[in-house]
């Protein structure tokens, strides 16, 4: 769950948030969020990298500790200029299995 947040989806590098992908997801990872469903690392590192360009400066920090249950892990956070409070928050919530994410779903949070 940190990997996929702060190794992938916070990394500016390519090259680093690629092999991030490798250690982390199952090649064919599926990510679904409130906007698209995309399926593989190719589609996967397209769609972290459109959001960190579309937010130059912002950062994603865990907000609260990662959760566990069996196959199932869950990851609240935040997103926004570094130091700031967050303009976004959300959760992440991903299945496991052979130790890499197969399936991970984006939600985003409301007060």
């Amino acid at each position: 769950m940190q990997a996929n947040l702060l190794e992938v989806f916070n990394e500016r590098d390519a090259t680093r948030r690629r092999a991030a992908m490798t250690r982390t997801y199952a090649s064919d990872v599926r990510f679904t969020d409130p906007d698209e469903v995309v399926v593989g690392h190719e589609a996967v590192d397209t769609k972290a990298q459109k959001i960190l360009d579309e937010a130059p400066g912002f950062v994603f920090t865990p907000a609260g500790p990662t959760r566990i249950a069996g196959e199932l892990g869950y990851l609240e956070w935040n997103f926004g200029p570094e130091g700031q409070p967050p303009v976004v928050r959300g959760a992440d919530i991903a299945l496991v299995a052979n130790d890499k994410i197969t399936n991970i779903y984006t939600l985003l949070l409301t007060d």
